[in-house]
């Protein structure tokens, strides 16, 4: 174990954040302005950008009226790819989020779930959470605030001072902690945690990166082809709550073996080497001044 995983722990506690009604910031442009000020990062010159959200899904009727209610107001669109659900996860969708475009899954798996929302979606910035309310769809607002700035990927970290998790076993912490730095010791990469959903991107991102895993591999997967494309990347703090209601379809052992298989299988697959024009930094509680002379521009 080392520093990351004692932030993920110390950074645990706490309530899940509140819904509310929001009475300011229903345009993109008035939302993230203030987000660059708190941060330390440059003045934002606004930028015509939309937004799409992918919400992969099954039977979560429970969790989406907390996490369609804590959606940004300044969001496009949002797709939920439901795996079919035989409760009324469809119908709350519709009732919490009238415009929301559901799309029916065709294969199984989150992986299959997310590249089918993906390749759905019309906003020209992607961000991916889940369904569960284990992620505060308030944090998007950051995550979309880099993009604009000029970064390609943004992921969250719970290993991240600020960052944490309500739902990490010790298993799932310590398989973390092996995945991670397995993949940082082949691929020469720095990630501070691997196994985690919530990300986002520009549109030309799913391009530079085929994805083909089915399955909760899916995220390792994006995170190296990600760093074997040199792109220009940042993890951000991000807090995990439990989920609001039923049981996760992760299996540790089943779901680890493919993770696993999905490492090597990058390690093989293509170049073996990184692109030299990008780089991962890290959003810290002393933040990352960006400057825009810099090559994330």
């Amino acid at each position: 174990m080392d520093a990351h995983d004692d932030a993920a722990r110390s950074g645990a506690n706490g309530a899940r954040p509140p819904v509310v009604t929001e009475s300011g910031s229903h345009s993109l442009a008035e939302y993230i302005a203030p987000q660059f000020a708190s941060h330390g990062l440059p003045e934002w010159v606004p930028q015509p950008h939309t937004v799409s959200v992918v919400i992969p899904a099954r039977n979560e009727e429970k969790c989406l009226p907390y996490v369609l209610n804590r959606i940004p107001p300044w969001v496009h669109e949002v797709i939920l790819v439901d795996g079919a659900s035989v409760d009324a996860t469809v119908e709350v969708a519709r009732h919490h989020w009238p415009s929301i475009r559901v799309i029916r899954q065709t294969g199984k798996g989150k992986g299959a779930a997310l590249r089918q929302g993906f390749s759905h979606s019309t906003g020209d910035l992607i961000v991916a959470i889940d369904a569960d309310g284990s992620m505060d769809p308030g944090e998007m607002g950051m995550f979309v605030a880099l993009l604009a700035l000029g970064f390609d990927y943004v992921k969250g970290s719970r290993m991240l001072p600020e960052g944490g998790s309500c739902d990490l076993t010790t298993f799932r912490r310590l398989g973390n902690w092996a995945f991670r730095t397995l993949t940082n010791l082949i691929h020469r990469s720095h990630y501070t945690d691997l196994c985690y959903g919530y990300f986002a991107f520009r549109r030309g991102t799913v391009d530079a990166l085929p994805l083909r895993s089915d399955d909760f591999a899916i995220e390792t997967e994006i995170n190296i082809k990600a760093w074997k494309a040199g792109l220009r990347m940042i993890e951000v703090p991000s807090r995990e709550f439990d989920r609001i209601d039923g049981r996760s379809g992760l299996r540790p052992f089943g779901d680890g073996w493919r993770i696993l298989s999905a490492i090597f299988r990058e390690r093989f697959s293509g170049s073996a080497r990184r692109r030299a024009n990008g780089d991962l930094r890290l959003l810290q509680p002393s933040p990352v001044v960006v400057d825009r002379n810099e090559s994330v521009e």
